[in-house]
């Protein structure tokens, strides 16, 4: 499949042209352009960053190596948040280290009445993630460049959603496959892997509304340190929620 991605890259042709007509020969220049894209992929270069854009929630992504890829675990994170929040509502919902964009982009798409608060410290990330508000002609965004919830006022937001790093700074996996490729600060804030979820977890009740959601995804094994983090900072009710594969993968509690 991702021969046939990199090939409909170097051509312009639609996969289903490659399909119909399968012995059609390449331009020399088609070729050398096929020949250069295979060469990254088989140097480990994650295929999202040689086409410059990723699926998600049905939306086509820009990305670049300023961001993490976009995974489709992360679409839980957004199935979450519309299921447990009023969909008619005029909320305020911030994306906490926003990346591309991704999440802050599903959830404003699927619920005009909300207002999505987009955070990241890096101006990269957040050039990127303004491409995708262009892109996608959404309106109901605001990009703001802050660490986690500092920006926020007291009692402003009806949710919070977050997928922070949460690798430990000791965990192979970095070394390894696309993650050698994606913005270390993005995968891990060092130590256990859990800073984030401290940091945000200690701001959350002050920023939330009473009642208020706190959505995390996390690491599959993640789950049950990531509660008491929750109940130490005073949220209420943690439940972990796990993915497709039967991996924990989010928790949520209320303010």
């Amino acid at each position: 499949m991702e021969a046939e991605l990199l090939l409909s890259e170097a051509t312009g042709w639609p996969r289903t042209r490659l399909f119909a007509w399968p012995d059609h020969p390449l331009a020399p220049h088609d070729y050398a352009r096929f020949d250069a894209l295979l060469g990254r992929r088989l140097a480990g270069e994650p295929i999202a960053y040689i086409r410059g854009r990723q699926e998600f929630w049905s939306l086509e992504l820009y990305v670049t190596p300023a961001t993490l890829i976009p995974r489709p675990e992360t679409e839980l994170l957004v199935e979450t948040a519309l299921a447990s929040l009023l969909a008619d509502a005029p909320l305020q919902v911030a994306d906490l280290g926003t990346g591309s964009g991704a999440i802050a982009a599903a959830l404003a798409t699927e619920r005009p009445a909300w207002h999505l608060f987009a955070t990241d410290r890096s101006s990269a990330a957040l050039e990127v993630a303004r491409e995708n508000l262009l892109r996608t002609a959404l309106r109901n965004v605001t990009l703001l460049r802050a660490h986690w919830s500092e920006a926020f006022a007291p009692g402003s937001l009806d949710a919070i959603v977050s997928n922070p790093p949460y690798v430990a700074a000791r965990d192979p996996h970095l070394a390894r496959g696309d993650l050698r490729f994606e913005p270390r600060e993005a995968l891990t804030p060092g130590g256990d892997g859990l800073d984030a979820y401290r940091a945000i977890a200690a701001d959350a009740c002050r920023c939330l509304r009473p009642h208020g959601w706190l959505i995390l995804e996390h690491g599959y094994d993640q789950g049950s340190a990531i509660r008491r983090i929750l109940a130490d900072a005073g949220l209420k009710a943690s439940s972990t929620r796990t993915d497709l594969a039967g991996h924990d993968r989010l928790t949520l509690a209320r303010a």
